[in-house]
């Protein structure tokens, strides 16, 4: 069940940044539309803070952190990025200007 909710808000923070014309839906840019820079800098962010949680999760029911080499955080920024898709495609493909 914890690995389905880490998977669901993974979904969610990662399609966040498509969704918005502010910076982290608080700072209003200058440039609107949003540039597609800070789309992926919001990306960034909030893959780092969704391993947070979830490293904060695995340590809380496993009492400890398992290591993890390059490819780990490789593949796990990878499935975040397919994560993005659908908010990417709303967008840039779907949504009318």
């Amino acid at each position: 069940m914890t690995i389905t909710i880490l998977l669901l808000l993974a979904l969610l923070a990662a399609n966040l940044p498509w969704f918005s014309e502010r910076l982290f839906y608080i700072i209003p840019l200058k440039s609107q539309p949003k540039a597609i820079g800070w789309s992926l800098l919001e990306l960034i962010v909030l893959y780092f803070v969704v391993g947070a949680i979830a490293m904060m999760v695995e340590k809380g029911s496993v009492g400890q952190i398992a290591p993890q080499r390059w490819e780990f955080y490789a593949i796990t920024f990878s499935l975040f990025v397919v994560f993005a898709f659908p908010g990417f495609v709303y967008r840039y493909f779907w949504r009318k200007a």
